[in-house]
């Protein structure tokens, strides 16, 4: 029994990783080129740009809205079992988020056109996204069993989980309309690595009164579980081929998909503007290594029924086999290698900003080739010192969109160090503060940013902590 325990505690909480997409700092802060990627609508002053390459963006995400690392494995004295039943079991419920989701840019450029107005951009990363929720009454199942639970009806569509490993190829172009508005757009090829899916599932187990036994199941299942690309990649692990099949999959060996993202800035005065962007509005269709697992049905089992006086003779047969083959006759389980269609994760930016100081670039700190109106005939908005708003950010979920509200203060110090501090309130954290740091030396670009530093006393008892950084070489040409 301890040993099952441990199974399910360790597995739960692996789940428990990275949480989260919202670039909440980096949005919005133009002096990185990275920030078109969340807004491909962004205000560019660039000539050129080239990120450094596996160096150029990275980030993560992590933590849990409803349990921490600590809250299970802290040195308190306390049994790990009573802990998980009183800290998890009896606390988390359906609406309770694990996920997790990664991001390795291997590739990132943009460069400007003959037409000052227009920027491109063009790159490529490794995404890897997983979401679940909390399947309560399964844990329940597999913690306590349902001997003792006569009339209990267990949900079975507490099971839901989707997650991917794909590959992304990008090219966007931004063009600046006129002084007020900078309209952006991306096209994006997805490569899937691997995918699965398992988040429309209904039906209930309950424990009713038998006739022949004290107790029968109930089972009423409408299950499906989709996955492609797992067969090969298990495959190519055994073959200790592994990576070659994981770089020939990314490399449009996999299953392809289609995507867009847009965005805009716009100045509803000198100080005031307002920007959004809408990210991967897009499918990738699975056929190449499709497998997808269903149980669909509805039976009612009172368990093994031996009778001693006639089947004394033939107790040795396995009844628990012949219990297993009735139940998958009435309930049947498929597998069948049809493709289909996934929907990335769709996410929504706004902010509102309001600009005040003195303009940058203004006495000594002019000593560098960076300036706000270096293109489009000087009619780019001048840049100032401090900056305040709001930020707005929300992700399609399979129980629904997701939400996180920011207030942001960015503070320029000369062309060459800008700082952006954050607060955050989402359903992970409600003292959520970050900080972002832009550094320019001349030619080379580095940013550093940082989540919840409130709980980094104490990472293990956090609820969420994340981090990005990247290195870029940037050039703005001739003022």
């Amino acid at each position: 029994m301890r040993i099952r325990h441990c199974l399910l505690i360790a597995g739960i909480l692996l789940t428990l990783g990275l949480t989260a997409q919202n670039k909440q700092i980096l949005y919005d802060f133009n002096e990185i080129p990275q920030s078109l990627s969340i807004n491909p609508g962004v205000e560019a002053d660039f000539e050129w740009y080239a990120g450094v390459p596996l160096l150029s963006g990275i980030s993560a995400y992590g933590g849990s809205n409803a349990i921490s690392i600590n809250d299970i494995f802290a040195n308190d004295g306390v049994d790990i079992n009573i802990k998980f039943r009183e800290r998890a079991l009896n606390v988390l419920t359906p609406k309770d988020e694990l996920s997790t989701t990664i991001q390795l840019e291997y590739l990132n450029g943009g460069f400007r056109s003959n037409d000052p107005n227009i920027f491109y951009s063009f790159g490529g990363y490794v995404e890897f996204d997983n979401i679940g929720y909390w399947p309560q009454d399964y844990a329940y199942l597999l913690y306590d069993g349902n001997a003792d639970q006569l009339g209990r009806r267990y949900d079975l569509g507490d099971l839901k989980v989707r997650g991917s490993l794909v590959n992304v190829f990008h090219f966007g172009i931004n063009k600046k309309v006129d002084r007020s508005l900078t309209l952006g757009a991306r096209g994006k090829l997805y490569s899937a690595i691997a995918d699965y899916s398992s988040s429309t599932n209904n039906g209930h187990l309950r424990n009713v009164e038998g006739q022949n036994n004290r107790i029968a199941t109930n089972l009423n299942a409408d299950l499906l579980l989709r996955t492609s690309g797992l067969r090969s990649l298990r495959n190519a692990n055994n073959d200790d081929s592994l990576s070659n099949e994981i770089i020939g999959r990314a490399l449009f060996g996999g299953d392809l998909g289609l995507g867009v993202d847009v965005g805009f800035t716009y100045h509803l005065s000198e100080r005031t503007t307002i920007t959004g962007s809408l990210l991967d509005v897009g499918f990738i269709y699975h056929s190449g290594d499709a497998k997808s697992y269903s149980l669909n049905g509805n039976a009612t089992v009172e368990g093994i029924e031996i009778d001693v006086l006639e089947n004394f003779a033939s107790l040795d047969r396995d009844f628990w086999q012949e219990l297993v083959d009735e139940i998958e006759e009435i309930v049947p389980f498929d597998t069948d290698t049809k493709g289909y269609i996934s929907f990335r994760p769709t996410k929504l930016y706004a902010s509102i900003r309001n600009d005040f100081g003195e303009p940058v670039g203004n006495g000594s700190s002019q000593n560098c080739d960076c300036t706000a109106g270096s293109y489009g005939g000087g009619q780019l908005r001048t840049k100032y010192r401090n900056s305040y708003g709001g930020q707005l950010y929300m992700i399609n979920r399979p129980r629904g969109p997701q939400l996180a509200l920011t207030g942001f203060y960015t503070r320029r110090i000369g062309n060459a160090l800008a700082l952006k501090g954050t607060y955050t309130i989402d359903k992970f954290s409600k003292t959520n503060v970050g900080l972002g740091m832009n550094l320019q030396a001349g030619p080379f670009n580095f940013y550093a940013m940082a989540d919840n530093l409130l709980s980094y006393n104490n990472i293990a008892a956090t609820n969420y902590a994340s981090f990005q950084f990247g290195l870029n070489i940037i050039s703005w040409g001739r003022k």
